[in-house]
């Protein structure tokens, strides 16, 4: 199944992930602090799902914020969303791979699981050269994917609010890999590509990015208070995340 398809089932589902512990007290608030100030400056949100992330940013203060998602689905609650509390934000429904010129160029990317997507090295590149062309010189890519180093015989995500196996399968670019959101009442899956750390070091500077630092993950303070720190052991004994930022 595509992403488009995997991502059109699940929908208005997909805005309960946040809540879910890994989200909200780890990857979201290690995100923004990356990605950090963006007060005048303009956003392009790639694999951009519901709108999370560009919401956000909106509120921060970013100008001109612009979410693209391969799923019309997940489009869809997007711009249901914008209409019930409208920021400005627009949202267009593209394939990353495939992207055509969007009138001008950004100061900031995203691309929250996006590469994973890729099942080769040539799409790979070619995803992070329609980055790189959609981006103003020296602006900054922040990546968000599982993390590469991810043991799956070691302590896994399930406390957390998610669970990643190996499918058994495997494509140019790695292993691939099914991840279940463990709502309530009915878990959601999806399968993905896990690329290896040298696809990622590879394609970006192939595609005229630099400066590439690797980010780890860091729970959040309120995620301490709430649930303690012996909580979080098997996060950081093997974090299930990484993220990335370069320049273009």
């Amino acid at each position: 199944m595509s992403a488009q398809q995997q991502y059109d089932e699940i929908g208005e589902a997909y805005e309960g992930f946040k809540a879910l512990p890994l989200e909200q007290y780890a990857v979201v608030p290690s995100f923004l602090a990356m990605v950090g100030d963006v007060r005048g400056r303009s956003v392009l949100d790639l694999a951009s799902g519901t709108g999370f992330y560009s919401r956000e940013f909106k509120r921060r203060g970013a100008t001109d914020v612009l979410g693209i998602d391969i799923s019309g689905e997940m489009v869809s609650v997007a711009r249901q969303l914008e209409e019930g509390d409208p920021l400005g934000v627009r949202y267009e429904v593209g394939d990353v791979a495939e992207l055509r010129p969007a009138g001008r160029r950004f100061d900031i990317a995203l691309a929250v699981q996006l590469l994973n997507y890729a099942s080769d090295i040539a799409t790979t590149e070619r995803m992070c050269r329609n980055i790189h062309r959609s981006m103003k010189p020296g602006g900054e890519l922040f990546l968000l994917n599982q993390s590469p180093d991810f043991r799956f015989d070691g302590p896994g995500p399930d406390k957390y609010g998610f669970r990643s196996e190996l499918t058994g399968e495997e494509v140019e670019t790695g292993r691939q890999v099914r991840t279940t959101a463990l709502l309530d009442p009915e878990p959601v899956s999806f399968v993905a590509n896990l690329p290896r750390r040298e696809v990622y070091e590879k394609c970006l500077p192939a595609a005229g990015f630099s400066d590439l630092t690797w980010v780890p993950l860091t729970v959040s303070e309120a995620g301490v208070r709430e649930f303690g720190t012996d909580y979080w052991a098997d996060f950081h004994e093997n974090p299930p995340l990484e993220m990335l930022r370069c320049r273009a």
